[in-house]
């Protein structure tokens, strides 16, 4: 009898050390992979249809998908895979031979550069002023005009119609985020809103129409905008409005 309690101590002992090895094992398998930085923040999807993921991984769940030609920001590569934010600001990875890496052009850049913006045209004064009326009939104070803020808008509104395209995520600066801080302007708040229209006042009620461009408007957090209005062929004129807290 104390022989076999002896033979099922060994056994349990046995177990217990294979269930540590195991674990052991899982554990190092999974353990944090290296980050590594890249020389770019603006990727092209190429794929019909990308998932992004919860980790550089397909064992990891899809958070959200994109779509082809879609733009989207890169932050850093982790093997295979680069880690993104998307659309809807979800952040997760995706295998990085689906995403072509887009450089700035610097001849372009060069030729934006020169645009100065040291009064605001006719069309940007009516919008600023139409933007104002609804803050202060809705209780806020009016914004103040930034001349550097309301010149990288103004570059942002022109690379649009240079580039064909409407979107937040600028094929030459990225983000708004980080258009304004290769343009060396600092700020605690930031938000931006374009808009494509054939009037003045037709893009500021589109504007206030939709939740999203509304709360940036009324962001009692934003006390200077920048304001680029430049003529478009494909749609009268594009807008830029870029907000800003110090």
């Amino acid at each position: 009898m104390k022989k076999i309690m002896q033979n099922r101590k060994i056994i349990l002992v046995t177990i217990v050390l294979t269930i540590f090895f195991i674990a052991s094992a899982v554990t190092f398998s999974f353990g944090m992979q290296s980050y590594y930085k890249v020389d770019f923040s603006t990727g092209l999807v190429t794929a019909t249809t990308l998932n992004v993921r919860s980790g550089p991984g397909t064992q990891y769940k899809v958070v959200a998908s994109v779509s082809k030609n879609q733009y989207i920001r890169v932050f850093a590569g982790v093997g295979d895979w680069y880690i993104v934010q998307v659309e809807g600001d979800f952040v997760g990875a995706v295998s990085k031979k689906y995403i072509k890496p887009i450089y700035p052009n610097s001849t372009t850049n060069s030729q934006n550069n020169n645009i100065v913006a040291s009064q605001m045209n006719t069309d940007e004064q009516e919008v600023f002023n139409l933007i104002n009326k609804q803050r202060t009939e809705n209780g806020l104070q009016a914004l103040n005009n930034d001349n550097e803020v309301q010149r990288v808008a103004r570059i942002k509104a022109q690379d649009m119609v240079n580039n064909n395209y409407f979107s937040h995520q600028s094929l030459t600066y990225g983000s708004p985020f980080d258009m304004l801080k290769s343009f060396k302007i600092s700020y605690k708040y930031a938000g931006e809103n374009i808009a494509a229209n054939s009037s003045n006042s037709g893009a500021v009620t589109a504007w206030m129409n939709s939740s999203g461009h509304r709360s940036n408007i009324l962001n009692s957090s934003y006390n200077y905008t920048g304001i680029g209005v430049v003529s478009s062929p494909k749609y009268g004129k594009m807008y830029v409005q870029m907000f800003i807290g110090k």
